[in-house]
């Protein structure tokens, strides 16, 4: 019986068609960076002080200097309380400047913010002072909606088919990230933005996976590395928007809205063969096979047709195992905690862009230039370096700029930025490390349970991370330093595991334990074992686990 895997076999594994479907996924992924890190130039600092319109009866005919004089505290060095006021009284102008008020509280009919700028969320929703807070617990709240979004388009996906739930995903990314511009209160602008991660969160799942399931297996790393780089365009585009538009509103609108205009997805994207196959499909996929097999130029043999059978869905080991056996509890923890310290460290960095000292535009830009070549380097390094050595490498690298950050003085904030793009370029590195790294390292019967936990731990790491700068009350460099530390520990640990490469995927959990084969197959480019006929079934079905 021929599968599916044979078949794109012989209609090209990366052929025209594979390649423009990983165009429109790439597509998908630039409007993703919007949503991630949009918020950052929606806070900037705003100057502001208490607003004590008690006063107004009091000295309706003073200046606006004389009225501040009277009613707000000043700092050591001059400047006005940003957070105090003086306790109302109800004395006339006279006793007040004659005696002076000495009490103080906090505000208590909000701020007023002298600028003038545009709107921003600081100022929409009065970010200040005792809310500041709100808007890292904001950051969270979205990033709990990537985890949520996993957890339900990732089955809905696997029910209804990948393309149903893309659409899906990005007509509710597009409403829900328009609707965030509208929106009353603080409240429920974080209740939005947990729809608009749970959608981003769909989208970039399903699209992945239908990359993945359209290629030859050589090539699954190009659907992650073609998905990264359109999140790192997306982070440069986002730069130049928020340079333009200042006002919070229209930015979001500005960078939501445009994804209404992938409404040709409806007429252009395929559905998965391999996920038709399973659910008995079979004459449906072979259309859409032979429609590809014609983009590519060239042609599937009928009787290979013929045989292309449903196919019934392979049990997958429980998840019990990573936990039953002491080599894959070893490889779960250690996994566990790179993908961890990676997501932590990334998002760590990537949400401190402002923090730097360079301008944050400047900054986000080259934050996200760097990633392209870290992105696409990291391959040809895990080819010299060896997987092992590769990932600790990164992780070392980015865990040692980190903490040379916090030795670096506030008035150098060049070298600052600099040794931030150096961690962002390493940190970006191990990540795509991670992925090809896990998918060796676990059995087959049990790899994409195994990659689920690990995806879960990277959600969880999301969500702690625009929480640790809270720390920063209590000393500036405790968040680089806890980013930098904890991603010297993980590369540590990679020393720990096995090496993967040159060698066989396990298919059983006795081959993970020390005893893979060397491939049989030369180390032809991104394949590393992948190629063997005996491991062409690791991909032949739909992946129901790494949604997380």
């Amino acid at each position: 019986m021929t599968d599916v895997g044979e078949i794109i076999k012989a209609l090209n594994d990366f052929g025209r068609f594979q390649r423009c479907l990983l165009a429109l996924i790439t597509l998908i992924s630039i409007s993703h960076a919007f949503h991630m890190f949009s918020q950052l130039f929606m806070v900037a600092e705003e100057p502001h002080y208490c607003r004590t319109t008690w006063f107004n009866a009091v000295g309706w005919n003073l200046t606006e200097e004389d009225r501040l004089n009277l009613t707000i505290p000043r700092k050591s060095d001059g400047t006005l309380e940003e957070c105090f006021m003086y306790t109302p009284v109800e004395w006339d102008l006279d006793a007040i400047v004659e005696y002076g008020l000495n009490a103080t509280e906090l505000c208590q009919e909000g701020w007023a913010y002298p600028s003038k700028r545009e709107p921003s969320l600081v100022t929409q929703f009065d970010l200040v002072c005792d809310r500041k807070d709100l808007s890292s617990i904001s950051q969270s709240i979205f990033m709990l909606g990537l985890l949520i979004g996993a957890l339900v388009f990732g089955p809905l996906s696997d029910r209804f088919g990948r393309r149903p739930i893309i659409l899906l995903s990005l007509l509710l990314q597009g409403t829900a990230g328009v609707a965030v511009a509208f929106v009353p209160n603080f409240s429920l602008y974080s209740a939005v933005r947990f729809l608009v991660g749970a959608a981003v969160s769909g989208a970039l799942i399903c699209g992945v996976a239908l990359g993945a399931e359209w290629v030859g297996i050589a090539y699954r790393p190009h659907t992650v590395i073609s998905s990264h780089v359109g999140f790192a365009i997306g982070q440069m585009m986002l730069a130049g928007l928020a340079y333009a538009i200042h006002d919070w509103k229209l930015l979001q609108i500005a960078g939501s809205a445009p994804v209404f205009a992938l409404f040709f997805y409806l007429w252009v994207l395929p559905e998965s063969p391999r996920w038709m196959v399973t659910k008995g499909k079979v004459e449906e996929a072979k259309k859409l096979l032979l429609k590809a097999a014609a983009m590519n130029k060239r042609s599937i043999p009928p009787e290979m047709l013929d045989q292309l059978k449903a196919e019934r869905t392979t049990k997958s080991g429980s998840i019990l195992e990573l936990v039953k056996n002491l080599h894959l509890r070893k490889v779960t923890f250690l996994m566990s905690t790179v993908w961890f310290v990676n997501s932590l460290t990334y998002f760590g960095l990537s949400l401190n862009v402002g923090s730097f000292g360079l301008d944050i535009h400047l900054t986000q830009l080259i934050f996200g230039a760097v990633e392209i070549p870290a992105r696409i380097s990291c391959l040809f390094v895990m080819q010299w370096m060896g997987r092992k050595r590769c990932q600790a490498f990164y992780l070392l690298l980015g865990g040692v700029v980190c903490l040379f950050i916090t030795a670096v003085p506030k008035d150098l904030p060049v070298i600052k930025t600099v040794l931030a793009i150096t961690g962002k370029f390493a940190i970006a590195g191990s990540f795509t490390t991670s992925y090809v790294y896990s998918t060796e390292l676990l059995p087959t019967v049990i790899r994409q349970t195994g990659l689920g936990v690990f995806q879960m731990a990277t959600r969880m790491a999301s969500i702690i991370s625009p929480l640790v700068p809270l720390l920063e009350k209590y000393h500036t460099s405790i968040s680089v330093s806890i980013f930098g530390s904890t991603s010297v520990v993980a590369g540590l640990l990679c020393l720990l595991l096995p090496e993967t490469h040159g060698k066989d995927l396990p298919d059983h959990v006795e081959d993970a334990i020390g005893n893979q084969r060397p491939s049989k197959t030369d180390d032809n480019g991104l394949g590393n074992g992948h190629l063997t006929p005996k491991d062409s079934n690791v991909f032949s079905e739909p992946a129901k686990i790494t949604h997380l």
